[in-house]
């Protein structure tokens, strides 16, 4: 609690003690209290209109819907700046205002009224954009648009409105598999911890493209070596930094693997440790690996796996950072999209989209390991997670 909080019960407690212990039960109810925001897909015959927002009770893990929070079109990805006042989405169309490109969207955050207030919104520069990201100081803004492979980069100024895009590359080529690789695909934009990098999966050219990163103004520069490969027709999807920045975690979707790769911060250079399966030996169904979160201990991690819809728990040896599985668990859904640990960590949930729902399950962090049955919690077409 600030020192402000401390003085006004102190001085209230001299003068009415009753009413300065339920000044203070308030005040901790408070600081409880978080907002999950929800991005949705709004296309295809859906029925949702946009960013909805939940107030999260982290003792009993429960949502209670708190309402639309923002009408969009199409965020399947949200991010917010570190002071959680402003929230990005990626709306993932291709059409905007004429050209052949998704959009960007700044939204001011009122925790009160569980509302998104419209900053404004600008064009990604390519179709389909399907992720977005902030740097740690909240200065710049990125994202990847799937369609055709491209990625850009925004400048934000002090009021969380985004700038026309600062960077833009496009990339060409194509990979092995003809279905799914016939062009470039950029999946997600990660900045490094330390801001000096920006790292772009590209799961159709098979590799992490690396830019050099100017937070000030938001310019990328490709870096040396300009990017890492990973082996041809894996996928490179998402990817999550180990909290003590030295090593990385890539789920390659189109061979369901996680790669475990060392940072080397001061080159901006990643450097393989292992690689491991997130589906047993006899699976024969469809590879597509999901996404994957880190412990803030650094000691475990989790992956989803969408088609067999299953989550895979892990933990990381703090040497090397290599991933050993510790069982693998229902998904409480059908094709996983997003993964999230709550701010306490008691708890994992799952965005699952042909289902309609959110899956809360309990995690015991002395374990790692996740409840085998979760709370499900109905949501048309849930794409992303985002704890404010």
């Amino acid at each position: 609690m600030e020192n402000l909080d401390r003085r006004k019960f102190l001085r209230a407690a001299a003068i009415a003690p009753a009413a300065a212990r339920a000044w203070w039960s308030g005040v901790g109810k408070e600081a409880n209290r978080r907002l999950l925001f929800v991005g949705t897909q709004t296309v295809n015959g859906s029925d949702s209109r946009g960013i909805y927002a939940y107030h999260w009770d982290p003792a009993r893990g429960k949502l209670e819907l708190a309402g639309v929070a923002a009408e969009s079109n199409n965020p399947t990805f949200l991010a917010l700046d570190p002071d959680a006042k402003h929230l990005y989405a990626a709306n993932e169309i291709d059409d905007f205002e004429g050209q052949k490109s998704g959009a960007v969207s700044a939204f001011a955050v009122d925790h009160a009224a569980a509302k998104l207030k419209p900053i404004n919104q600008v064009s990604a520069l390519g179709a389909g954009t399907c992720n977005v990201s902030v740097d740690h100081d909240g200065r710049a803004v990125f994202c990847a648009n799937y369609v055709g492979g491209s990625a850009s980069s925004f400048s934000v100024n002090f009021d969380g409105q985004i700038s026309d895009a600062v960077s833009h590359f496009q990339y060409h080529g194509h990979g092995p598999n003809a279905d799914r690789q016939s062009q470039p695909h950029a999946h997600r934009v990660t900045p490094s911890p330390d801001d000096r990098y920006l790292l772009v999966n590209d799961l159709g050219l098979d590799c992490i493209h690396i830019y050099h990163l100017d937070a000030v103004n938001a310019r990328l520069t490709p870096s040396d070596p300009p990017q890492w490969n990973a082996a041809p027709g894996t996928g490179p999807r998402a990817l999550q930094f180990h909290p003590n920045g030295r090593f990385v975690y890539c789920v390659c979707e189109l061979a369901s693997q996680v790669y475990v790769l060392h940072w080397d911060a001061k080159k901006g250079t990643l450097n393989p440790v292992q690689r491991i399966d997130l589906l047993p030996s006899d699976y024969h169904g469809p590879h597509r690996g999901c996404d994957i979160v880190v412990t803030r201990s650094g000691k475990y991690a989790y992956a989803a796996n969408r088609d067999d819809n299953f989550l895979a728990s892990f933990t990381i040896d703090p040497k090397d950072g290599k991933l050993t599985m510790i069982a693998r668990s229902s998904c409480g859904g059908k094709i996983p999209r997003h993964l999230a640990l709550d701010p306490t960590e008691r708890w994992l949930l799952v965005a699952n989209e042909e289902t309609d729902n959110i899956a809360v399950f309990r995690r015991d962090a002395a374990s790692g390991r996740l409840a085998e049955q979760g709370t499900s919690y109905p949501r048309t077409k849930p794409q992303c997670l985002v704890f404010a």
